[in-house]
């Protein structure tokens, strides 16, 4: 199978670790006999591009993706989907809500549901709403979530027993920055040295890679600088970590 790849408002696409996995994922759950488990999970930490990866499988397989919220309770939750599966007022009790979602769903028991931020589903106790969907509806469903997902999961037997493959995105290495480089500041040349040194500050993360890539391009436009290395380079590098009050000068 090719690389996935990562579409971009521009048209152009970039080929990215994490989502070629998170696409390898998503084709085993939805070509799953249906004998088999059709869950999958896919998380790893915060910044590393799962929503992005998710989003793109989204647009290639036409999944429905609901991202849930910390103020969501279980019946936010089913309201959400059925307005995503195309209900402009959903109204009943959550019973009601989940007879028609489950309906609605089973139409097409191909189409793939992405739940992102599936660690907070869990966390306010949407997990079995998750398993009544996939055993009534027989439809493959992809949880994106942060790195202590598979955990949290596991304390629900009767749903991680329906998980068929766990994933976790890593961070991105060399490539993937030198892919986003060229990709967001293409008529910016940036040595190697100074990628490398971009995606071991920023721990990996795209997100934070994405930001100093956009600083390092404003840092060379306000130094006339017509392209980057390491040791030309003062610029920011956006790490994470809290600014610090300089001391010692007035």
């Amino acid at each position: 199978m090719n690389a996935p790849f990562h579409a971009v408002s521009d048209g152009s696409t970039a080929p990215i670790k994490n989502v070629a996995a998170c696409r390898g994922l998503v084709e085993s759950l939805i070509t799953a006999p249906a004998h088999v488990p059709n869950i999958g999970v896919f998380s790893g930490h915060s910044g590393y591009g799962k929503t992005m990866a998710a989003a793109y499988s989204q647009n290639k397989t036409g999944a429905i993706m609901i991202e849930v919220f910390d103020s969501w309770t279980r019946k936010k939750f089913c309201w959400s989907l059925l307005r995503e599966l195309g209900v402009q007022q959903p109204r009943g009790t959550l019973s009601d809500m989940m007879d028609e979602i489950v309906e609605r769903l089973a139409d097409d028991p191909s189409r793939l549901l992405i739940i992102d931020e599936a660690h907070t589903a869990i966390a306010r106790g949407m997990v079995e709403l998750i398993r009544q969907i996939n055993k009534l509806a027989h439809i493959p469903i992809l949880l994106v979530g942060e790195e202590q997902l598979p955990i949290q999961l596991s304390a629900y037997e009767n749903t991680d027993n329906l998980v068929l493959e766990r994933v976790l995105a890593q961070p991105c290495d060399l490539e993937d920055t030198r892919v986003l480089a060229k990709l967001y500041h293409p008529k910016l040349p940036i040595a190697d040295d100074l990628l490398e040194a971009f995606a071991r500050e920023t721990g990996g993360r795209a997100r934070r890679i994405v930001s100093t890539l956009q600083s390092a391009a404003t840092w060379a436009v306000n130094h006339g600088a017509e392209s980057l290395d390491l040791a030309s380079y003062r610029g920011r590098i956006v790490t994470g970590a809290l600014p610090r009050r300089r001391t010692g000068a007035a």
